[in-house]
């Protein structure tokens, strides 16, 4: 006769517990994300992200220096133009609001990896993520020709020195088209962090404000996919590994877990989550009215999306999580 297993006795001590842990966050996981705007000593708090501010370039470096000593490994950035076209200027720009920052973190912090995301909805007129067709107001986005923004896009920001190329909007062969581009102009060692499932999730809300990106009319339905389905995330990543991806994202995370694990088992490349704005917000908010314990709710949160599979996680609660891993 065996005797009778007794898992609780390897939960009888703090230490026997960190000893026979399955999943370890660490800050080695963690990309905490920034916004960039127009000016200099320029911190405004987003109302619906409390805790999370528009920065000017000025502010952005303070910040990434921080984030450097905190030991994260790396941010993202976002940008807000002061002047938006139905173009994208402010996007692919050699002086525009990412690459300003860019450089300047580079300048500052060499070490900290520099992610940028690659997108147009920030920058367009209109607030979708590319090229209209005249006279449409269903936010159906034209494919083939944003594909060249997004190229031009992601070889303005490597120049500017960003390290790796984050494409997040949705469009049919966007990999490929950045990856030509990137060799192309001499950038065959930059990665390409592809938005490989991304949802029309209402989770994105506190994000728009943030980045300015709301829709002028429309919604973003037509690029983004249904939250319904599992199967075709399947079929995204597959084509964009074909592309030329070099890392994977899923977003948003906390509704999307069973996807985090169907794409990690799917794929042998590294994969992202992206703890959106509105899992950040809801967060806060039940914090700051004392419903939750805000430090074991987030860290038991990142350590759900390290469980399901993501190696890396990007997050607005990096800079937390980072001191109570201390």
């Amino acid at each position: 006769m065996f005797p009778i297993q007794r898992p609780r006795r390897l939960r009888s001590h703090p230490q026997l517990r960190r000893m026979v842990r399955e999943t370890i966050l660490t800050t080695n996981d963690l990309i905490y994300p920034l916004f960039a705007v127009p000016g200099s000593g320029i911190a405004k708090e987003v109302k619906s992200m409390p805790g999370v501010y528009q920065l000017s370039v000025d502010k952005i470096v303070d910040e990434a220096k921080e984030v450097y000593d905190l030991g994260i490994p790396a941010i993202i950035l976002f940008g807000i133009p002061e002047d938006k076209d139905a173009d994208a200027t402010g996007a692919w720009h050699d002086c525009g609001i990412v690459q300003k920052a860019a450089t300047a973190v580079k300048a500052a912090v060499p070490d900290l990896i520099v992610i940028a995301d690659t997108c147009l909805c920030e920058y367009t007129s209109h607030g979708h993520c590319g090229y209209l067709q005249v006279g449409d107001l269903t936010g159906r986005v034209l494919n083939d020709p944003t594909l060249e923004l997004l190229k031009k896009t992601a070889v303005s920001q490597a120049n500017a020195g960003a390290d790796i190329i984050a494409p997040s909007g949705m469009m049919d062969g966007f990999v490929q088209a950045i990856r030509t581009g990137l060799d192309e102009a001499g950038f065959q060692d930059t990665p390409i962090l592809s938005y490989a499932a991304k949802y029309a999730s209402a989770y994105y809300g506190p994000f728009r404000d943030a980045a300015d990106s709301t829709p002028q009319f429309g919604d973003r339905r037509t690029y983004q996919m249904d939250p319904g389905n599992g199967r075709e995330a399947i079929k995204e990543i597959g084509l964009d590994i074909a592309e030329g991806a070099d890392m994977l994202m899923v977003k948003p995370a906390l509704a999307y877990m069973d996807i985090i694990w169907r794409v990690k088992e799917a794929s042998n490349l590294p994969v992202a989550a992206y703890n959106v704005s509105g899992e950040y917000s809801m967060i806060k908010a039940a914090a700051l009215n004392g419903w939750i314990d805000e430090e074991r709710v987030v860290m038991e949160t990142l350590t759900g999306f390290k469980r399901a599979g993501a190696d890396l996680i990007l997050t607005y609660h990096a800079k937390n999580a980072a001191r109570w891993l201390r």
